[in-house]
């Protein structure tokens, strides 16, 4: 209960007071005003009269507060008692009665607590939506997935996951490719500009063209995090683990045709893939040693933590096999590599990779 030593300290309050706030709110039983800035941190009308008035008379009371409001002395303790609860009041103490606390404490105060209760309200909202889509899966299986035809309508689906996407990006990247990457780059720079994260496991077939390894090379640099296989089991994009992009056809001869999977134990499975072969690639990345390295030598090290053949690192350099091997060879007596496996682990140690 609220300290009323204070109830009869005052008798009578400044008349011109009393009436710029019982003019206000005379009536308990009158509609209440339209709604305030103070309703968005869980203040009613008639509790932030309360509070008005304490500021504008500390010392009156509850009797003084309530010829202030306009109300009854039991309808003032109740308001004092909740903006007690909300930390807009100062409990009794030793020197005296209520106190109000400074508003811009109080109320910043308030707006945090609102913003957590928010934050923990769209978790609420997120577990209910999974909840309403798994619903909707029994109900409907079909509802599962949605297939996408033509180029025009796989670039726009696309663009909205894209949008969609609220932390992860993850990507098998394969060929064949049956779009023009440009769009889909520009996307992913979008992305790493609001600080998803885009995680990519290129098959090294795929950076043997020479367009794609620059790309790649481009997005490492803008922050995407790249590895590599030998190859990928499928050509694959999942949003947030939630939802996922994947093509149902094989090859160019069957056009532009792909699946996108709403959220459920197959889109569960596909992040797990992707987790797994993730763990398992090797970092691409941008060698930094440059006073250890020259230019050349630093392309090289990056097509050979690829992992492409020969054949495909030489077409990239422009040189001969037997160039390329002995480039290798010197590379690997200046590290004290007895193999290419050990000659990219010391690399990556020395900051090469």
């Amino acid at each position: 209960m609220v300290n009323t030593a204070h109830d009869t300290a005052h008798e009578s309050v400044h008349d011109t007071a009393h009436e710029s706030v019982h003019d206000a709110a005379h009536d308990t039983a009158r509609p209440a005003p339209a709604a305030s800035p103070w309703s968005a941190v869980g203040v009613s009308a008639f509790d932030e009269l309360v509070y008005r008035s304490i500021l504008h008379q500390p010392d009156a009371g509850a009797a003084g507060w309530a010829l202030l409001s306009g109300a009854t002395p039991a309808l003032v303790r109740d308001s004092c008692n909740r903006l007690l609860a909300l930390g807009l009041l100062q409990p009794p103490d030793s020197m005296g009665g209520l106190r109000a606390v400074d508003p811009r404490v109080a109320i910043r105060a308030l707006i945090r607590r609102r913003e957590t209760e928010s934050e923990l309200l769209a978790a609420t909202a997120e577990e209910m939506a999974t909840a309403h889509e798994a619903g909707l899966l029994r109900e409907e299986p079909s509802r599962l997935v949605e297939v996408v035809s033509g180029e025009g309508a796989n670039a726009a689906r696309l663009e909205e996951l894209y949008a969609r996407a609220e932390h992860e990006v993850c990507v098998f990247d394969t060929p064949p490719y049956l779009a023009p990457r440009t769009p889909q780059l520009d996307l992913q720079s979008d992305l790493l500009s609001r600080g998803i994260t885009y995680r990519t496991v290129y098959a090294a077939t795929a950076l043997e063209d020479p367009d794609v390894l620059y790309h790649a090379w481009k997005m490492v640099e803008l922050g995407e995090q790249a590895r590599v296989l030998p190859s990928v089991p499928v050509k694959l994009l999942v949003v947030d683990g939630r939802r996922a992009m994947l093509p149902l056809t094989a090859s160019e001869a069957g056009g532009y045709c792909a699946v996108v999977v709403r959220h459920s134990a197959v889109t569960e499975a596909l992040q797990k893939l992707f987790d797994l072969a993730w763990q398992q690639a090797t970092p691409l990345g941008q060698p930094v040693g440059d006073g250890e390295l020259s230019e050349g030598e630093r392309t090289l090290t990056r097509l050979l933590a690829a992992g492409m053949k020969d054949e495909a690192v030489a077409r990239h350099l422009g040189v001969s096999l037997r160039t390329l091997r002995r480039r290798v060879s010197e590379l690997q007596d200046r590290l004290g590599a007895a193999s290419r496996f050990q000659l990219g682990a010391r690399a990556a140690q020395r900051g090469w990779l």
